[in-house]
């Protein structure tokens, strides 16, 4: 199987040695998105507001592949603050419907400003 790369159409160009997406046979997992504005490339305001960017850029990275927020069979959360947690969770449950992927959330470092990021691994039918 050979492994294709795929970026979204509007997204800035990936800020290392990275794809946005990648798809080997079924599989397209993301790298980790996070609540950035594509267009102006800055961190949207507040962990809500950054959830669901970071979530859109996520579903714009898998449909870049082929795939959809239907297809995801898990899914990473990384949050700067564990406070952050149940707002995270309210934003989540707007893009995902029951059964809901799996899930790791965990409590990390990330650059300056950024609250969230976002991976996914979907799983697409031969």
């Amino acid at each position: 199987m050979s492994r294709q790369s795929f970026t979204p159409e509007h997204a800035p160009a990936a800020a290392g040695p990275y794809s946005h997406a990648v798809r080997i046979g079924p599989f397209v997992h993301t790298a980790g998105q996070v609540g950035v504005d594509p267009q102006t490339r800055a961190p949207r305001e507040g962990v809500e507001a950054q959830t669901r960017q970071a979530l859109e850029n996520v579903r714009a990275a898998l449909a870049a592949a082929g795939a959809g927020m239907g297809d995801v069979l898990r899914v990473g959360v990384y949050l700067t603050r564990a406070e952050d947690f149940a707002a995270m969770n309210a934003v989540y449950r707007e893009f995902f419907d029951a059964p809901y992927p799996a899930r790791s959330t965990v409590y990390v470092g990330l650059n300056p400003g950024l609250l969230v990021e976002v991976d996914a691994l979907a799983v697409l039918e031969s």
